[in-house]
């Protein structure tokens, strides 16, 4: 049961400290779009996303108003398109990418996502159509976002398929070179990528899903950071145990009034509520950064000795506090760390406090991985592809979602700052060390098998 004390005692933390429903993400089933006339389908396609998505936003601006809770993404995540264009070409996919984002511009949503392939075990000529269609798909699309599980734990590492994304990604860049790079942002390659996951650019309706669901995203970095501001003014020296029990309290309260939104909502649509998301996602805004928190935890300088402590810290206790409120946390629920769109994170990069690889140390124990990275646009596709195999060996050995996205911008070096606008924000470009040394190791291919503990059915 939701408690009323509970939700009116984080009303504080919505007008004083940046807490908002960071989205609501209306899930849409669309296999049974499918058609071999590709015209008929995106017919289809469009006429769903209509009928099923219509009143997405008016409802949420309805729940919003109702609560004094501000609802800032709508948007919406479909079934993979790999599955929905099986036996068409490049061209089709490109124009079923078209039909998903004109549907997306015409029903008010934000974002649009699933245009996506599941290899971590092997590639289809649907999924090789789709990845090799991405440059032109996310290139021409305003809304329109993609994901590719290229691993698992239960699969291993799909290292043709890492090759071919990252080739894409260089493509994708050039394409939009005009804006930084920016069309990369719109790709994230995953290593056991999630269902039900409501942040973009990785969601997508999977299989075991309902036909249409309501998944939230509720993120509050500023209402932690004021929180352990607070309890350091009134106690000496809380130590490590207490912050943590601090957090953990703040994100009980928070996935209480995301779960009463996602509800209210789903039940305006009439459709089912699947999981609220408590995961600390930041924005660009000063006091709305996940960095901050760690500074408020005593780091310093971000990327210093105890940057990696204080990330699983803060992650643990926000799980440990959003499965105590609510039986249906899902997605991701834990500390995102995506360097251009956190203040902090940002500025640390710019000093050279925080570099590629302590990321991808952090990157163990926060809730995704390697996240709005910006690279050298000289970077070639091998190194993409080793960046990603590393990144996505950490998930599949712990068990765990990982992630990849990275923009090698356009004509920028090292150090030079990107800026990609909004919530994306912008940030130095970090050095790569080692650039091509381990093209020789990647164009191996193949798939690295899966880890010996992959067998526990």
């Amino acid at each position: 049961m939701l408690r009323t004390e509970d939700i009116m005692s984080t009303l504080r933390m919505f007008q004083e400290e940046h807490l908002d429903v960071r989205t609501v993400t209306l899930g849409v089933n669309l296999l049974d779009c499918t058609d071999p006339d590709v015209e008929r389908l995106c017919r289809k396609v469009r006429h769903k996303i209509r009928t099923r998505a219509g009143r997405l936003v008016q409802v949420c601006r309805e729940v919003g108003t109702r609560y004094g809770i501000p609802v800032v993404n709508k948007r919406i995540a479909v079934s993979p398109v790999s599955a929905l264009g099986a036996g068409g070409a490049e061209e089709a996919f490109c124009r079923i990418a078209r039909a998903l984002d004109e549907a997306a511009a015409e029903v008010g949503v934000d974002l649009v996502g699933g245009y996506t392939a599941l290899v971590q075990k092997g590639t289809t000529p649907a999924d090789e159509a789709l990845i090799r269609s991405i440059p032109d798909a996310l290139g021409e699309t305003e809304r329109l976002c993609a994901s590719i599980n290229v691993a698992s734990t239960a699969a291993g590492i799909n290292v043709d398929a890492v090759n071919l994304v990252a080739e894409q990604i260089v493509c994708l860049a050039r394409r939009t070179a005009q804006r930084d790079g920016f069309g990369a942002a719109k790709l994230m390659v995953f290593a056991n990528i999630p269902e039900d996951n409501p942040f973009m650019a990785g969601a997508y309706l999977g299989y075991g899903e309902a036909d249409c669901v309501v998944n939230i995203g509720v993120s509050g970095p500023g209402v932690v950071k004021r929180a352990i501001e607070r309890m350091s003014v009134e106690q000496d020296q809380p130590d490590l145990g207490q912050i943590a029990e601090q957090i953990k309290m703040t994100s009980f309260r928070v996935t209480r009034v995301g779960e009463l939104i996602g509800r209210e909502v789903a039940a305006g649509l009439d459709v089912e509520f699947g999981i609220v998301d408590l995961s600390l996602a930041p924005t660009p805004r000063v006091g709305d950064s996940v960095g901050e928190i760690l500074q408020a935890m005593g780091i310093a300088r971000i990327g210093s000795p105890g940057s990696t402590a204080a990330v699983a810290l803060l992650s643990d206790a926000v799980k440990k506090g959003g499965l105590f409120a609510s039986s249906s946390v899902g997605g991701l629920s834990g500390a995102f760390i995506p360097v251009s769109e956190d203040s902090a994170l940002s500025e640390a990069v710019g000093r050279g406090d925080l570099s590629l690889e302590k990321l991808e140390a952090m990157t163990s124990v926060c809730s995704v991985g390697l996240d709005m990275i910006a690279v050298p646009g000289e970077t070639d596709a091998a190194t993409i592809a080793a960046l990603i195999a590393d990144e996505m060996s950490i998930g599949v050995v712990n068990r765990k979602t990982t992630s990849v996205r990275v923009i090698p911008v356009p004509g920028k070096s090292a150090g030079d700052e990107a800026v990609f606008g909004g919530l994306f924000g912008g940030c130095a470009v970090l050095p790569v060390r080692g650039a091509g040394a381990a093209a020789q190791f990647v164009r191996r291919g193949g798939r690295i098998p899966a880890p010996l503990h992959s067998l526990n059915n």
